[in-house]
């Protein structure tokens, strides 16, 4: 017995010490297949829009786990490396390998940058997302950019946001006559069909402007940012819905060369970790937004509604509008109608299945 003792113990040793060997040669080669690559994202997002800026950190954060920390993404702030609405530029020229940003920033450039981030009377938050992911969206989108260098995902949505923050009341729509209005792309050349005159401010620019009066009003993004940039401490009528952004997506743009540089495993990290982050952040302005418009309302905030024939008339300016760049721009009408059909399609369900139900949870809740 003692001699069939020794035996299995020295086969057990042996076994143990083959798949040592085994794990250290696999571990170089595992290794040699992770290149060691470190990159730079610039946000057009200041820190103190957290939950906006930490989108840029949570993709680095799970690329890094992924890939063993091989995979490197070092975050900056908008301002940092270049000013929040010049994130694009640094990427499509290669300062930076990836930025995080609103495509609408760049409708300058080409209006159909619009259409990747959020146009006037458009889906709404989940519609938006399965356009991208299951209808045909991101391809558009990745067709569209990559004249600009660019590859891009979604990064986060804010879901609908609110009308904005106005020195006086708005009524009819010659309210908006003469109104300097902080409104960005898309929606601030739809506005200005109103009579108002549109201003693009980056966050940190605008509670001093409302302040000195060189803007009459302001949108942002909904209570949770809003109550964070004090607008409610200079402007007191707080009015809903955003009807230029009923969804309002976020992406990642990358360098395309970069992208087209890494290997599958980084690119597939990429796109998983991003995906988590579009998740993720929607989900904390969902979680934050109630508290804060509880909060703004006690602090003195007058909640409005805009009136039916204000929001006829934005409709009316909105799809004239888009009807005109369709007319002449050919990347526009392509993506333009894709979305819009899916738009359509969307709310035949809604009105069915989401749009019955929240309204008679809503007429239910309690407290």
């Amino acid at each position: 017995m003692q001699g069939e003792t020794a035996m299995k113990r020295r086969q057990f040793l042996t076994a143990l010490g083959a798949g040592a060997a085994a794990a250290a040669i696999a571990k170089p080669a595992i290794a040699q297949s992770m290149p060691e690559v470190k990159w730079r994202l610039t946000s057009s997002f200041p820190k103190s829009l957290d939950t906006l800026y930490s989108a840029g950190e949570t993709l680095a954060k799970y690329v890094a786990q992924l890939t063993d920390n091989k995979f490197q993404i070092q975050t900056f702030a908008a301002g940092e490396i270049v000013p929040g609405l010049q994130a694009l530029d640094a990427v499509t020229n290669g300062t930076v390998e990836l930025c995080h940003t609103a495509a609408y920033y760049y409708v300058g450039k080409d209006p159909t940058f619009a259409l990747c981030c959020s146009i006037p009377f458009g889906p709404n938050a989940r519609q938006q997302n399965a356009w991208f992911n299951d209808g045909g969206g991101n391809a558009l989108v990745n067709d569209f950019v990559k004249k600009f260098n660019l590859y891009g995902f979604p990064g986060g949505n804010t879901g609908t946001q609110m009308g904005g923050w106005f020195r006086k009341e708005i009524n009819t729509v010659d309210d908006f006559k003469g109104l300097k209005f902080r409104i960005g792309g898309w929606a601030g050349q739809t506005i200005q069909r109103l009579g108002a005159v549109p201003q693009q401010l980056s966050g940190s620019d605008i509670y001093p402007a409302l302040e000195q009066g060189r803007i009459d009003a302001a949108e942002w993004v909904g209570p949770y940012d809003d109550e964070k940039l004090g607008f409610y401490k200079v402007a007191r009528y707080y009015y809903y819905p955003g009807w230029w952004e009923g969804a309002t997506a976020l992406h990642f743009f990358i360098n395309r060369d970069k992208w087209n540089d890494l290997p599958d495993a980084y690119q597939g990290v990429l796109v998983a970790a991003s995906a988590y982050v579009n998740t993720d952040v929607q989900a904390r302005y969902d979680a934050r937004n109630p508290a804060a418009l509880k909060r703004l309302i006690a602090a003195g905030a007058q909640l409005r509604p805009f009136s039916q024939q204000i929001m006829e008339a934005c409709l009316k300016a909105a799809n004239e509008l888009s009807a005109e760049v369709s007319a002449s721009n050919p990347d526009f009408k392509k993506m333009y109608d894709s979305l819009m059909a899916f738009r359509n399609d969307g709310y035949l369900w809604w009105q069915v299945g989401e749009y019955t139900y929240d309204t008679f949870m809503i007429r239910s809740r309690r407290g």
